[in-house]
């Protein structure tokens, strides 16, 4: 009888220990899931922030080919013919209007 209390001991222990083991590993997942999140956040930031980046170099490009830089001259010029063209389109849809 000794024996089987023993066992049933150790059995409980063990199974307090594997309860430990998996509170322990969801507390870890959790933490995990969290850093993820916050990981995603900043990417996106960062994607975000590489789009504007972007944008202002295109914008700064163009501003310096305005100037008398020779590179990416007909780049310049197709830019100002889409903006010619996107102001037309704006002054036609006002003529239309009135």
């Amino acid at each position: 009888m000794n024996q089987k209390l023993l066992s049933i001991e150790l059995l409980e222990e063990k199974i307090i220990g594997l309860l430990n083991k998996l509170k322990e590993n969801h507390l870890t997942i959790v933490k995990q899931e969290d850093q993820q999140i916050n990981l995603i956040k900043r990417n996106k930031y960062l994607e975000d922030k590489v789009l504007v980046l972007q944008n202002e170099n295109k914008s700064l490009k163009i501003a310096n080919n305005l100037l008398g830089s020779s590179e990416g001259k007909s780049q310049t010029k197709t830019k100002i013919n889409s903006l010619i063209k996107d102001v037309d389109y704006c002054i036609h849809q006002l003529s239309e209007t009135n």
